[in-house]
């Protein structure tokens, strides 16, 4: 939620400007970091009116925004820069508002005395806990710049994995969209007026045309009906994927669906693969990175498996050994993990593994696109032809017999 403030700093002079919080606490505690005096904090929504309404609802920073800053920082800190000046001259080279804003405010943060992990933690819309954390890391660390090369190629490889992944579903479900909108304009419009002629020409009806007869008459009637029934569903099922059992089904379901189940599974593998290999790699312990891992995994049968393994870790118990009771994790993962961890190359060996699941992504990912389109196209052309054929063989029947 945004907040707008008005303060004055340690010289007395006013100040003013916006902050990204919770609530109303968190705002002002926001604030006194910066090392101003809380003059007022409003929520921003109350305090304009519609000739001055600000449209913030559809800005977003992309991943991609996120990569290309990640890279300049690793670059301007490497080149000594202070970290007042860097975020200050990004702030200036933003291009979008929102990123601007938050740079701006991470600056006055930093000046007023905060470090940069938790600067970047008040924007969690676009600093993730696994950046905040691994950023962490570099500032107790002093590797900084290094910090932030890891995050630059991390949050790289995940865009790419995940774009190529959604954009693989794009042309299914469109091709689907598409058939379900001729099928219901065939019925709706074209069937009705051919079956007239059949009625109207009083011979014998085969079963199958009087099922499609019936299923047209049906939705030509109760379209209408069938319209808002259909958005009431989709609305209650969104509302339903909101709630914690909602979204435990869908992850469930995302798992098991034959073919995209698989290309799932990998893709969390990778992420979890890779999230612990890069913070490993940054120093931070088995028990943070699973923590961390585990609210940015994005799927709650793999959050509690991981919520589940740190509590086996801080018991005692290996990780390989604590991964290997879990059906959902392959036995690979588990064997190749407890080789890393006997040689003190754990790090190194989850890397490897998120390589090999990366690829197992890519492959799974252009298989999908070399079946689906025929498949696709043959299920279009049955489905359409099939509803053809129904009503106009007996037309050809009846002028045969004329």
């Amino acid at each position: 939620m945004l907040f707008s403030y008005k303060a004055i700093d340690r010289n007395n002079q006013p100040r003013e400007g916006t902050v990204e919080a919770q609530n109303i606490d968190a705002a002002m505690n926001t604030v006194q970091e910066r090392g101003y005096t809380v003059v007022s904090v409003e929520p921003l929504s109350e305090k304009q009116s519609i000739f001055d309404f600000e449209i913030t609802l559809f800005e977003r920073v992309s991943n991609k925004e996120v990569v290309i800053l990640s890279r300049q920082l690793a670059t301007l800190f490497e080149a000594q820069v202070s970290a007042l000046r860097v975020f200050r001259l990004l702030a200036s080279e933003a291009e979008n508002p929102m990123m601007q804003r938050a740079l701006n405010e991470i600056s006055d943060d930093l000046q007023g005395g905060s470090s940069i992990s938790r600067a970047l933690a008040n924007h969690p819309s676009i600093f993730s806990q696994f950046y905040v954390s691994m950023v962490k890391s570099g500032e107790d660390s002093g590797r900084l710049e290094q910090t932030f090369g890891y995050l630059a190629d991390y949050l790289d490889r995940m865009y790419q994995v995940v774009t190529k992944t959604k954009n693989a579903l794009v042309y299914p479900a469109f091709v689907i969209l598409v058939f379900v909108g001729v099928m219901t304009l065939m019925l709706t419009l074209v069937i009705p007026k051919i079956s007239a002629i059949l009625v109207s020409s009083g011979q014998e009806i085969p079963i199958y045309t009087k099922i499609v007869i019936g299923i047209s008459d049906f939705m030509s009637a109760y379209i209408g009906i069938i319209i808002v029934l259909l958005a009431i569903g989709g609305v209650m099922f969104w509302q339903f994927m909101k709630t914690e059992v909602g979204k435990r089904a869908v992850d469930e379901a995302k798992l098991s669906i034959p073919v995209l189940g698989n290309l799932y599974q990998k893709l969390y593998l990778t992420r979890i693969c890779d999230n612990l290999s890069t913070m490993l790699a940054s120093g931070i312990s088995m028990v943070q990175a699973l923590e961390v891992t585990a609210e940015v995994v994005d799927n709650g049968v793999y959050r509690e498996i991981l919520d589940s393994t740190i509590i086996d870790v801080k018991g005692g118990k290996s990780f390989a050994d604590s991964i290997d009771q879990y059906q959902e994790i392959p036995g690979v993962l588990a064997q190749m993990s407890k080789v890393g961890e006997e040689t003190g190359k754990l790090g190194e060996i989850l890397k490897t593994l998120a390589h090999f699941y990366n690829r197992e992504v890519n492959n799974a990912v252009d298989t999908m696109i070399n079946l689906i389109e025929p498949i696709m196209i043959v299920m279009l052309g049955l489905g359409v032809g099939t509803l053809l054929a129904s009503v106009l063989l007996p037309i050809y029947n009846i002028t045969g017999g004329i």
